[in-house]
């Protein structure tokens, strides 16, 4: 009798501390909506520079809906993300930590690239602008990553064809200031460079401007859905709606292509404003 339930314990602690697969390979297509209340005003999109130009403003996060494809090959993740206004092509290679994005917009196109070291010094910048902005609570939080707390719940709900679970992820600032998000993960898998997809910055590669984790790096899983509250009370519904684990992907997917002038982020920027970038679409000389 005594061996039996021996055999019993083992049995279930091997179950509770079993970690999920890491996966190096996938297609995953994700459709993310961000809906604003009515009474908010749309951000402007374009506006009139001092020489007659149209000069369209290029903002992270915009509302509406968009389609992303994210493919993934050991080192490798490009994701192709598609709205009513814009089309966005990243490539990311997590081995030399570079981040190439393609953006088309009223059928002209840009490229830049990011290394990530690029990438925090804009975050850095926007933090200095936020902080310069912001009361002693706001100041006080920025530059800190939030400490992030996950609750599993035992609800479960089919996505893609998956069995996913429920959870809740808060992250508290040193101010205090709270955020959760509700998720729904593959209790079973994870995928190798590819934390989540989808999302405000889904189409820029995992390029972000905000400071401290989403701690989705922390989820014993991958994320299928979730909900996020955003500012000016916009609400944020990320969903897989397809995810592939067993097809082979060509190296040539990876490709930069050679048709667009790729350029140094710093080089895009909108005045040199962070997380900005600017095309001008038409008027006087290019």
């Amino acid at each position: 009798m005594k061996q039996i339930v021996t055999v019993v314990l083992l049995t279930l602690s091997a179950t509770a501390f079993a970690q999920p697969k890491v996966m190096t390979q996938a297609v995953i297509t994700t459709k993310t909506v961000v809906s604003a209340p009515e009474e908010d005003e749309a951000m402007p999109s374009s506006m009139q520079s001092s020489n007659g130009e149209e000069v369209r403003v290029m903002r992270f996060g915009g509302d509406g809906e968009t389609k992303t494809t994210t493919w993934l090959k050991n080192d490798w993740v490009k994701t192709f993300s598609e709205s009513e206004s814009s089309r966005t092509t990243a490539i990311r290679d997590n081995a030399k930590k570079i981040t190439t994005t393609i953006m088309e917009i009223m059928g002209r196109k840009m490229g830049f690239y990011a290394t990530d070291e690029d990438q925090e010094q804009m975050r850095k910048q926007m933090d200095s602008m936020m902080q310069s902005r912001g009361n002693d609570a706001q100041r006080a939080a920025l530059g800190e990553a939030p400490k992030i707390d996950i609750t599993y719940l035992e609800e479960t709900k089919k996505i893609a064809g998956y069995e996913c679970k429920k959870a809740i992820i808060t992250a508290t600032r040193s101010n205090g200031r709270t955020d959760s998000t509700m998720v729904w993960f593959i209790p079973d898998m994870k995928f190798q460079g590819v934390t989540s997809t989808g999302g405000a910055l889904g189409g820029f590669g995992g390029m972000t401007t905000q400071v401290g984790s989403n701690g989705f790096d922390q989820l014993n899983g991958f994320p299928m859905e979730y909900i996020r509250m955003m500012n000016r009370g916009r609400k944020m519904v990320v969903q897989v709606t397809k995810l592939v684990t067993d097809k082979e992907i060509a190296d040539k997917e990876f490709d930069i292509p050679k048709d667009v002038d790729i350029k140094p982020m710093k080089e895009m920027q909108n005045g040199g404003r962070p997380g900005t970038f600017q095309m001008r679409v038409g008027g006087g000389p290019h």
